[in-house]
């Protein structure tokens, strides 16, 4: 990671991250998230998760904000994405206005293909999950895939 002690780059007067995230938009209004909430904190293969987000527009007019969700499988027997997006939801709001967006994860979302087993796999394993407007998005949850 470049804000740590050992990082190096080939360009010492340039920083290495990018200029705009992955799903950076321009909005004539401003929003926030909040109240990041999972409906549990383990999930079995076969069960779904409920995350939701409060969206509040707090600007001074209307506008269309995407909300985005992404995971990250924190180990594994293959190296995953550090972050996976895994859903998004585009919402309009007026000035002012709060909405809470909901999304459900479950096997299709989790699994990746494994080219050991080519097949697809869901592992028993801890994962991340961040609700925002980009994937810098810094809402914060985690969750347990269990038997």
């Amino acid at each position: 990671r470049e804000d740590e002690p050992a990082f190096t780059s080939r360009y010492s007067n340039e920083s290495s991250k990018l200029l705009y995230p992955f799903g950076y938009g321009l909005s004539y209004t401003s929003f926030t998230f909040s109240s990041l909430s999972l409906d549990k904190p383990t999930l079995s293969p076969d069960g779904t998760l409920k995350v939701s987000v409060v969206v509040e527009n707090t600007g001074t007019r209307a506008g269309d904000e995407v909300v985005q969700l992404y995971i990250h499988q924190r180990a594994g027997s293959a190296a995953r994405p550090v972050r996976e997006l895994k859903g998004f939801q585009r919402v309009t709001l007026a000035a002012g206005e709060k909405r809470t967006v909901e999304f459900t994860l479950g096997k299709a979302e989790l699994q990746f293909w494994s080219p050991k087993t080519k097949s697809w796999v869901l592992e028993y394993e801890n994962f991340d999950v961040w609700v925002g407007n980009s994937s810098d998005a810094t809402l914060h949850g985690k969750f347990i895939v269990t038997p």
